[in-house]
């Protein structure tokens, strides 16, 4: 088993989170530690570490999240955003995640 990283104890809802958005594939939330006025995490129910990780059954992960981005994006009226993938030193938490960034405000 995985270690667990605290996105599997957001999702558990073992700590506290502002969640923006959730279905049965993804959890959205706000960064902690933002780099932008907007900075969104979408993270899957299914674990991975990371795009250098992604396996036959997980290889659809990155696509469904640029998916459910850009539909969340389109939903709140955000049309300028960068999708950022971080993998190795450069992720803090060994979990793929993908970073929405951008300097809308967010309505609702």
């Amino acid at each position: 088993m995985e270690e667990r990283t605290i996105f599997h104890k957001i999702l558990d809802r073992e700590l506290p989170s502002t969640i923006l958005y959730e279905d049965d594939d993804v959890l959205v939330i706000k960064d902690i530690h933002p780099q932008a006025p907007l900075h969104l995490l979408f993270i899957p129910k299914r674990f991975v570490q990371s795009l250098a990780h992604l396996t036959p059954e997980t290889e659809d992960l990155p696509g469904l999240l640029i998916k459910k981005a850009r539909a969340f994006g389109k939903e709140k009226g955000i049309a300028d955003y960068k999708l950022m993938f971080h993998v190795g030193k450069y992720t803090l938490v060994p979990y793929l995640h993908l970073h929405f960034l951008s300097d809308a405000a967010l309505d609702s």
